[in-house]
């Protein structure tokens, strides 16, 4: 398919997705959450990309959402009541974009250059890793807006950096270094410039491509179940998950064989996801 917003490469079980609009630092338009959500569908449905990563171009990953986002529609005459509805409907549907990037089967990788603002930052918090460059930047931009960000940032960033690190930051709408997102833990590593930052972070994921893929969406589903419920609960989860998907015949077997034959191992795809039969 084709997008207007982004470009979608698929290679060797790599799925590389590339923000296209620097003149406009990337702003997320009504296109972009019309377009991220289809290209997450196929890809998830298709089953053979095994990793993906998302980068983007020009001098900012995203300068976060383009307000025309919310112009016009039923919103703009509605009475209160009704306009508020919409306006929450709205919202929930633009979050279920950002839901998207937790709920494939592969690891989703962001590769941030410059700026990450906004919008932006609610969305590469729902992806598994995140890597950037020396002069990237984050911030919870919606704060010095006036209004409370609202799309994953508030919800998941207190899970994967320091919470009280996170309230400065959504308090103040302070720029968070690339320094700071390190050893914060928000990115995994800091590059010098984008094409350093794009070339590792592919090698990344070419590495993840090359492990079992099963493994690999077992261990994002364990870990996202892990986050939101108890330990017990996510131990029984995971002895269901295994008494099912584990199947030491097949990719653990394959695992050894290439081992012991010096080679790399071979491991089949996920299967398609069918779409659902019409009623």
């Amino acid at each position: 398919m084709d997008y207007s917003v982004f470009n979608l490469t698929i290679q060797d079980g790599v799925g590389h997705l590339c923000f296209s609009r620097p003149n406009e630092l990337n702003t997320l338009n009504t296109a972009f959450w019309r377009e991220l959500p289809e290209a997450l569908a196929a890809i998830d449905r298709d089953g053979t990309v095994r990793a993906l990563v998302i980068s983007s171009t020009g001098k900012h990953f995203s300068a976060g959402m383009d307000l025309s986002v919310f112009s016009g529609g039923i919103m703009a005459n509605a009475e209160p009541g009704r306009k508020h509805e919409d306006l929450r409907r709205t919202v929930l549907q633009l979050q279920d974009v950002f839901n998207a990037l937790e709920s494939v089967r592969m690891p989703v990788l962001a590769a941030v250059q410059g700026g990450c603002i906004g919008g932006a930052l609610d969305l590469i918090s729902a992806c598994d890793s995140r890597y950037c460059t020396q002069d990237g930047f984050f911030t919870i931009e919606e704060t010095k807006l006036g209004m409370t960000a609202d799309l994953g940032t508030l919800q998941r960033l207190p899970k994967i950096m320091h919470p009280g690190l996170v309230r400065e930051m959504a308090y103040t709408g302070r720029r968070l270094t690339s320094e700071e997102a390190l050893r914060s833990g928000l990115v995994n590593a800091v590059y010098d410039d984008a094409e350093s930052l794009l070339a590792g972070v592919m090698a990344i994921a070419r590495d993840i491509a090359s492990k079992s893929p099963l493994a690999v969406t077992g261990c994002k589903e364990m870990l996202n179940f892990s986050r939101d419920h108890s330990v017990a609960d996510s131990l029984k989860y995971m002895a269901t998950w295994q008494s099912g998907m584990f199947q030491p015949q097949t990719d653990m077997m394959e695992a050894f064989s290439a081992k012991m034959q010096k080679r790399a191992p071979d491991f089949a795809d996920l299967c398609p996801i069918t779409p659902p039969m019409p009623e």
